[in-house]
């Protein structure tokens, strides 16, 4: 029997420093729209805590969700410690009109290097950039002549898998090398 996928991605969560920089730089600077704001207590791990959870909506009606925590002592508990690394990050697929909107508006806002930077996958082109907690997303278009490799690609994944694991480091991407 094959598996039931979900649907889509509902929400991912972060906690948020500060919830006003980041409805600002999601809200104003990318226009993703602040769509529910959900003030809360509730007894989570052993203890009474209150928070703020802001959703902020994508497309496909899934949504980035943030928290930030009344008090100092939970808000340093939970985080956000963002790991400093680019491959710690969100992809969020877009295409190539929103992806040169976005482009316009992080420059508009005069984010630059290194805080944004496009890359060119072969298969999809990036657009990279950091939020105010250090998160990184990347707003990705997929080259039009990726999606009639995807099935090609899914019929070889497991054994591309298995031949990293093994060893073979040889490169697969066809579009890059």
């Amino acid at each position: 029997m094959k598996a039931k996928l979900p649907n889509r991605l509902h929400h991912t969560a972060y906690v948020t420093r500060d919830l006003e920089a980041t409805r600002h730089f999601y809200e104003d600077v990318l226009g993703i729209p602040l769509i529910a704001t959900w003030c809360e207590k509730d007894m989570l791990f052993g203890a009474e805590r209150t928070y703020c959870h802001c959703f902020f909506g994508l497309g496909d009606g899934s949504a980035l969700a943030f928290f930030q925590f009344a008090d100092p002592d939970d808000q340093k508990l939970f985080g956000p410690e963002m790991p400093e690394s680019p491959f710690h990050h969100i992809a969020l697929h877009v295409d190539a009109d929103t992806q040169a909107q976005l482009e316009t508006r992080i420059r508009a806002a005069g984010f630059t290097e290194p805080e944004t930077y496009t890359l060119e996958h072969g298969y999809c082109r990036s657009v990279y950039i950091k939020d105010p907690n250090g998160m990184i997303l990347e707003f990705t278009y997929d080259a039009p002549e990726a999606a009639a490799l995807a099935e090609g690609k899914q019929a070889t994944a497991r054994d591309e898998l298995v031949r990293w694991l093994a060893g073979n480091h040889d490169i697969n991407n066809t579009f890059r090398h």
